[in-house]
């Protein structure tokens, strides 16, 4: 560890592990440091039955500007080709395994962007499940700059969530985009006002973490199959999860105890 302020903090708060990014005089720029402390939370969340949502949010003027590139790892990188594709895929503090991780736990993930989020940190909340934008928030991938792509989620999964046409918008045109412009875009679900944000978010994941858990971690996986299959074999996915989750007993006694008490009703 450093000897400054741990990179990264979290907490559980009613059913939710809160881990915010903590560099706020760096930007949020994402180190190995914070990484290895994202990822251990991380698997927590993931082994943690009480812990129903994990939030991420940050400190400071920015979500995040991205990767440290002062910190050493993110450009020791091989001078050939295979070797860059190398370390994109095994090194950048492990970047993509942990967002694999993200995108595989049966549990919804949260990200809160209070300020500007770009480059590494947006390919981070791209995993998310949710993204929050607060009024005041905007987005862009600055890697056009130096002639490269944001290649750590940027075009696979950025281009999954909005498609091409917006893809191109941010990554071949380098274009910024607002909050109200990302909530266009599909990039976010919800704007808020900055004055309400915290409060608005945390009413958002209390939310998320009274619904039922079986049909959140089906429904996440199930969402991910039908998005990369054709619509009959979609269809097939949908059938395959409720027919394990209309054999829950908790599915059944809830179904019987509401259709009993539709039946008690009387005009």
């Amino acid at each position: 560890m450093s000897e400054e302020a741990p990179h990264l903090i979290t907490e559980d708060v009613d059913g939710i592990l809160v881990a915010t990014l903590n560099r706020p005089d760096k930007l949020n720029a994402i180190t190995g440091e914070m990484m290895g402390l994202f990822e251990q939370a991380l698997h927590r969340f993931r082994d943690t039955p009480e812990l129903k949502v994990m939030l991420i949010r940050a400190t400071g003027r920015y979500f995040s500007a991205g990767a440290d590139m002062k910190s050493g790892n993110a450009t020791d990188q091989k001078r050939s080709g295979s070797g860059i594709r190398e370390t994109h895929r095994l090194g950048l503090h492990g970047m993509h395994r942990i967002y694999d991780e993200m995108e595989h736990i049966e549990k919804p993930i949260v990200v809160a962007h209070h300020a500007t989020c770009v480059g590494g940190g947006l390919e981070m909340s791209l995993s998310c499940d949710f993204r929050l934008a607060a009024k005041s928030a905007s987005y862009s991938f600055p890697e056009g700059l130096f002639g490269v792509l944001p290649a750590s989620n940027g075009v696979s999964r950025l281009t999954r969530i909005c498609g091409a046409h917006w893809a191109r918008y941010l990554i071949m045109g380098n274009m910024k985009a607002s909050a109200d412009k990302a909530l266009y875009m599909g990039l976010v679900h919800e704007v808020y006002p900055d004055e309400s944000f915290e409060d608005d978010v945390m009413g958002f994941c209390r939310h998320l973490a009274k619904q039922n858990a079986e049909q959140m971690g089906t429904a996440k996986l199930a969402i991910e199959l039908a998005s990369e299959v054709g619509r009959d074999q979609g269809r097939q996915v949908e059938r395959l999860a409720n027919s394990a989750l209309m054999l829950n007993p908790a599915y059944l006694e809830g179904i019987a105890k509401y259709v009993q008490g539709i039946g008690g009703k009387k005009d």
